[in-house]
């Protein structure tokens, strides 16, 4: 289960990085999803790391800097 909700996040972070929206971040997360699991523990590291990175990079992205 964390596997398929971790490649919907996957999917959706290629879909937001196209820009275009449909099917194909859809697509792209039900295989990352069918891979994660293939991959075991690990697959669940990598996956779970690049959604936690591209949430990492949006939140600095919109954080406003600091003035000197």
């Amino acid at each position: 289960m964390i596997g398929r909700i971790i490649g919907a996040l996957v999917g959706r972070e290629i879909d937001r990085r196209d820009g275009s929206g449909g099917a194909k971040g859809a697509v792209i997360g039900y295989a990352a999803a069918g891979a994660l699991r293939r991959l075991g523990p690990l697959g669940l590291i990598l996956g779970g790391g690049y959604v936690a990175k591209k949430a990492y990079d949006r939140r600095k992205a919109k954080r406003p800097t600091a003035r000197s």
